[in-house]
């Protein structure tokens, strides 16, 4: 399933998270493979981003599209990617 890397996700998380880490160790493995980029966001660099999320991190989204938080989600992941 390649496809452009056009799709973006955003990964919100913040620092010294183990759960954060791995899931975006996760989703570098599988970006090349299913043509998407990731653009981590920690939370902890705004107020208004530690109010929505708090320790709910780490949060995959796709646009305004939630996808998964806690744990990767694959196959949340695989619609999402099909929906984009």
């Amino acid at each position: 399933m390649n496809r452009p890397m056009s799709i973006e996700l955003t990964l919100y998380s913040r620092n010294g998270c183990h759960l954060c880490e791995d899931m975006e160790a996760q989703l570098a493995t599988l970006a090349a493979e299913h043509g998407f980029s990731v653009r981590r966001v920690d939370i902890d660099s705004e107020p208004a981003l530690v109010e929505a999320y708090g320790s709910r991190v780490p949060v995959l989204m796709q646009q305004q599209q939630w996808i998964c938080d806690y744990f990767l989600d694959y196959p949340a992941l695989m619609k999402a990617l099909e929906q984009a």
